[in-house]
């Protein structure tokens, strides 16, 4: 089983247009009107994911992936078939459906199996081996799209064939195990989708150490997921500034720059999230380990404002890459450290409330970031993301009160899992 997760992981990240998308977008719109079609994403994602959550504990996991995936499959060919501004917002209407519908789902399902064969304290370990896979399939992804966009010099065309491993995806699904899909028997009362939402929310507010974690990861998630995508379009700027392959067109030398950044970022993330349990061992928790990144943070967007201040082009894409990297050591942490908390019946529910509070991070600072971006001079354009990483992440560390609670009655609080001695 742990293979077939694994294969959806690496097909689910052959998105070929991913390192693309903004400079796709600023063919069509504005620095703000990017941030505002990344916000309406969000928001969209916002309003339907805890929902979508409901829908998979009650109706079944496997259709909720279907669903999405059959989503994310329209969405992508509206993308490439896009001429006018309002059809890319349809476009990431659909994508939204699709992420609303997968977020939380698949990592449920893992938790699921992980207690079905009383593996459940390597929550961090096996989800960390998964989210390498797909750091992998990225890296291949990349040198995909690349290699098309060089080609062609044309972006619909990577999201065109992004809808094949898609479908593929759909496939894998269908081979998952019945009892994995956790759908309620005697079908479905009236209101129970309701209930479950309002139990996951009252669980989720009411224990302390859960509203910490999904606290910080609003803020770590939403800082990543606002500024990740912003790598693209610094690249470009490098790639006119360099005179590396000066004999080819823009779009090509961006291609070049962009795959081969994005290559050694897919795999050094491949790398930390399969090593993120190494962090939660020598930190002794996953909530030490939480906050050993976040000072690591801080400092990398501090390199990143005085690389924009500095006019140093090539220092500040380490500092995305950097950002990259600490976020694939972060995410199975916090993932880990959220599902010490979740009833194994309302996992989907809680790990859906998860992603939705960075989704609506990053649905205020999208809009903002992409407004203050285009109102930046060239050389400092990049700065607000750097200033809001430095204010969110002091924020978080300077609240940040070090308790090591207990989870509630009835749950085994995850600890980092020792390596037993080599048998002789």
């Amino acid at each position: 089983m742990l293979r077939r997760f694994c294969l959806y992981g690496f097909v689910k990240n052959q998105k070929y247009f991913e390192p693309f998308l903004y400079l796709a977008l600023l063919d069509k719109l504005s620095f703000a009107g990017v941030g505002m079609l990344i916000g309406f994403r969000e928001l969209c994602v916002v309003v339907m994911e805890v929902p979508s959550g409901a829908v998979a504990d009650v109706l079944g996991r496997r259709r909720a992936m279907i669903v999405s995936h059959a989503c994310y499959i329209a969405a992508f060919v509206t993308f490439a078939l896009a001429a006018e501004a309002w059809w890319l917002f349809a476009a990431m209407f659909l994508f939204s459906i699709g992420e609303a519908f997968r977020t939380g789902t698949h990592k449920a399902m893992i938790f699921a199996w992980l207690a079905r064969e009383g593996r459940s304290d390597e929550k961090t370990s096996i989800y960390g081996q998964t989210r390498s896979w797909s750091q992998l399939g990225s890296a291949l992804s990349i040198a995909i799209g690349a290699t098309l966009v060089f080609a062609t010099q044309r972006y619909d065309i990577v999201f065109l064939l992004s809808t094949v491993p898609y479908a593929i995806n759909i496939a894998n699904f269908l081979s998952y195990p019945d009892d994995l899909d956790a759908a309620r028997s005697g079908g479905v009362k009236p209101g129970q989708m309701l209930q479950t939402m309002v139990r996951a929310v009252r669980q989720a507010l009411g224990n302390r150490p859960l509203r910490r974690a999904l606290a910080e990861a609003m803020t770590f998630n939403g800082l990543h997921k606002s500024s990740k995508d912003w790598l693209g379009p610094l690249l470009h700027v490098v790639a006119l500034q360099i005179p590396l392959f000066a004999f080819l067109t823009d779009r090509r030398r961006e291609a070049i720059l962009i795959g081969g950044v994005y290559i050694v970022l897919h795999i050094l993330s491949s790398y930390a999230s399969r090593h993120a349990n190494l962090i939660v061992r020598q930190a002794g928790s996953t909530r030490r380990g939480s906050r050993l990144l976040w000072w690591i943070n801080l400092a990398v967007f501090l390199l990143l404002g005085a690389g924009v201040l500095a006019g140093f082009g090539a220092v500040a894409v380490v500092a995305f890459v950097a950002l990259a990297v600490l976020q694939n050591f972060w995410r199975p942490i916090i993932v880990g450290r959220v599902a010490e908390y979740a009833d194994e019946s309302q996992t989907a529910t809680i790990l859906s409330i998860e992603s939705q509070t960075k989704t609506l991070f990053t649905a205020v600072a999208a809009p903002l970031l992409g407004w203050t971006i285009g109102m930046m001079s060239r050389e400092l354009r990049f700065l607000p993301l750097a200033i809001l990483g430095v204010i969110i992440t002091g924020i978080m560390l300077a609240t940040d009160k070090n308790d090591e609670r207990s989870p509630p009655p009835g749950q085994k609080r995850e600890t980092a899992r020792k390596t037993p001695p080599p048998t002789t």
